[in-house]
């Protein structure tokens, strides 16, 4: 099956403008569960309940806040939040280009695989011309009204984008202990690098893989086919409309009662 692109770009250098799809170069395995009515085994939701009168709010009674440390609340409402963020772009610009190894792969943060976009001829030459620089570039973009830094290079003929994190997001290594003690002589050394040749191989990825889940999926597997705790979704009814304007107000005073009772 082919990949299907997320989103559309160009990517901008100088006066040079190359059209490009962008595709994650990550996808979602996870076992993802439900929660579900241990009475009926009917899945369950989320609601926003007010914690001191235990009473459901309803969406668009919800207001954005941030509480600080000596408990004021600053309100902020979306028109003030939306004014804020990036002007929406279709530019993945170059800012410099690096030597490759420069970025500290502390900062990476998700890759994404850029496929030509009608511009085959374009794109081939930037990709080989990157390859032989033993550069990468350093690009800045907007995609979705987030603003991204990022790295762009070369992966087996085709560019990937490396969505890079903040700098203050990045912890510190000044903030873990400094190893203390007598220097490791040299027989100590010499014992550890053995043991690093003893072990050296190339990476192989598709060695490694998640074990926990594979299990997951091997138990689903063997109840799904011994009928064991399976069970099969109950189909809704839909609603019956209400035929006139007398109807919805019934309906709307008998859940008021109800309400009133509870």
């Amino acid at each position: 099956m082919a990949a299907r692109a997320m989103w559309k770009a160009v990517v901008v250098f100088g006066k040079e403008k190359i059209p490009v799809k962008l595709f994650s170069a990550l996808q979602d395995r996870n076992v993802h569960f439900r929660l579900l009515d241990a009475k009926d085994d009917a899945p369950v939701k989320q609601v926003m309940v007010n914690p001191e009168t235990e009473e459901q709010v309803a969406k668009e009674n919800i207001k954005r806040g941030v509480i600080s440390t000596e408990g004021d609340v600053v309100l902020l409402d979306e028109e003030e939040l939306t004014a804020l963020e990036p002007e929406a772009s279709r530019e993945i610009r170059v800012l410099h280009y690096v030597p490759v190894g420069a970025i500290d792969r502390r900062f990476y943060r998700r890759p994404y695989y850029l496929g030509p976009d009608g511009s085959d001829g374009q794109y081939a030459a930037l990709a080989e011309a990157l390859e032989q620089s033993g550069r990468e570039g350093l690009v800045q973009w907007v995609m979705r009204n987030k603003s991204y830094v990022g790295a762009l290079r070369v992966h087996q003929g085709y560019l990937l984008l490396i969505a890079l994190r903040n700098a203050d997001e990045v912890v510190s290594i000044n903030t873990i202990r400094t190893p203390k003690g007598a220097e490791p002589n040299e027989r100590e050394v010499l014992m550890s690098q053995q043991l690093i040749e003893m072990l050296a191989a190339d990476f192989e990825p598709e060695q490694y893989h998640d074990e926990y889940r594979e299990r997951v999926l091997e138990l689903i597997e063997t109840k799904k086919a011994g009928g064991k705790k399976v069970t099969r979704l109950r189909q809704r009814r839909p609603a019956k409309p209400p035929e006139d304007l007398a109807d919805v107000l019934a309906a709307s005073l008998n859940q008021e009662k109800r309400h009133a009772r509870r």
